[in-house]
């Protein structure tokens, strides 16, 4: 059996589309339904907490099935789990095109949130079977480049075929059209690799360089209980504590760009396209630029580049209510994907990095289900700031100030978690 890239190239690319389709499969809500909230589905002028309860509903129930997921692909699989998160997804479609009220978009979110959390998270763990230690970052970063380009290209296609055949009936054939091929690749295409982690899990038994020791998150023993895994995930670990208040937080820019961004750049007078391409620009930035930042990671470390980026994204966010027009609005899109795509991959590395093999996919699932929970809290909160401050702005400088503050907590708490950089002693 046989580890790396190269040596399992057919099915990384396989996985490679899996995570492509997923995140199309996430990007067809994030331009025409916000945008239209109001006229389309319902949603009175100024409903601040009632427009981003579909992000409040998705967050809570992606972060849960993160959970999940993680410890049920230790047990039965990664690619029966993928499986079951496609055909979650099959009804979307026609419940975002049935929709009579704005429950209905609550409703699809909830079935996306589903699907989101068990076939995102296999598409990375499975890629972090078969590769080598020395490629996580690599791996990760080409795993979010494929994921947020599909975002980014589905919110710019869904935009041109609103326009062209209607927002209900463009959403339905781009979904169902995604949805069906990622239901028959992962049926027929695409292999199980939980016998590669096992396999892992005999070589570290064995023992290997202890150069590049990692410095292992300690549990009381090889296989620890999922209570276990979640206190050393979330407080018991300072290091994993850290790396999950951030993926937490950093899910508030996410549930900013996804709920309000639209809004707010249709009350400034921008058509479907234009804000498409204008979401579409922090889309391509962040999975762009994670093409290079991973594999930096590789080289450089991950602990800097998370800190950074939590600074660098905040920074393009707190900018985009100062300006106007277009260009101003795709440039701080730009910063915030910039600093996205310089924490987002090497997060989940690091936490990659200091799990052991034998509880790595829980602590992956464990790290996930903070993250993404950070949808729910995130777009709790800026709800309240827009609520309490009257205006859409008041959201923006509550995600700007969470991102500052969650990016001091990782440069005092984390440390440099890549073995070759800082091995165990």
């Amino acid at each position: 059996m046989k580890f790396g890239i190269r040596a399992n190239l057919g099915q990384f690319l396989q996985q490679l589309l899996q995570v492509l389709l997923v995140g199309m499969t996430i990007g067809m809500t994030r331009n025409v339904v916000p945008a239209l909230a109001e006229a389309e589905f319902g949603v009175p002028r100024g409903s601040f907490l009632l427009l981003v309860a579909f992000v409040v509903a998705f967050g809570f129930v992606k972060g849960a099935m993160n959970f999940a997921a993680g410890r049920l692909a230790d047990r039965i699989g990664r690619q029966r789990v993928l499986l079951a998160g496609w055909l979650v997804a099959l009804p979307i479609p026609a419940l975002v095109y049935f929709a009579a009220s704005w429950s209905w978009i609550v409703a699809a979110t909830v079935l996306l949130g589903v699907n989101q959390g068990l076939a995102w998270s296999m598409t990375q763990t499975a890629k972090l079977d078969f590769t080598r230690a020395d490629q996580r970052g690599l791996v990760i970063g080409l795993n979010e480049f494929s994921g947020y380009v599909g975002v980014a290209t589905a919110g710019v296609a869904t935009g041109y075929l609103a326009a062209l055949l209607g927002p209900r009936e463009g959403l339905l054939w781009f979904g169902g059209a995604v949805i069906g091929l990622g239901t028959l690749l992962s049926a027929l295409a695409v292999e199980e690799t939980l016998p590669w982690a096992r396999d892992e899990v005999k070589h570290h038994a064995v023992a290997a360089t202890p150069a590049l020791r990692p410095r292992y998150a300690k549990a009381a023993s090889d296989w620890p209980t999922t209570a276990e895994v979640f206190a050393l995930m979330s407080w018991r670990d300072r290091r994993m504590a850290a790396l999950c208040q951030a993926g937490l937080v950093e899910k508030f820019v996410d549930a900013l760009v996804w709920a309000f961004w639209p809004v707010y750049l249709h009350q400034q007078g921008i058509d479907l396209p234009g804000i498409g391409w204008i979401v579409g620009v922090y889309g391509f930035s962040w999975g762009g630029a994670q093409f290079f930042t991973g594999r930096l990671s590789d080289r450089l470390g991950r602990h800097r580049l998370n800190a950074w980026g939590m600074w660098v994204c905040g920074a393009g966010v707190a900018l985009m209510p100062l300006g106007r027009g277009a260009a101003w609005w795709s440039a701080c899109a730009a910063v915030a994907g910039l600093g996205m795509a310089m924490l987002y991959p090497n997060l989940s590395a690091a936490v990659a990095d200091i799990a052991p093999p034998s509880w790595r996919a829980s602590a992956i699932g464990i790290y996930r289900f903070w993250r993404d929970l950070g949808y729910g809290i995130g777009a709790l909160g800026l709800g309240a700031a827009a609520a309490i401050g009257g205006r859409l702005e008041s959201a923006f400088w509550f995600v700007a100030i969470s991102m500052a503050v969650s990016g001091a907590i990782v440069h005092r708490w984390g440390e440099e978690t890549h073995p070759r950089l800082n091995p165990a002693i």
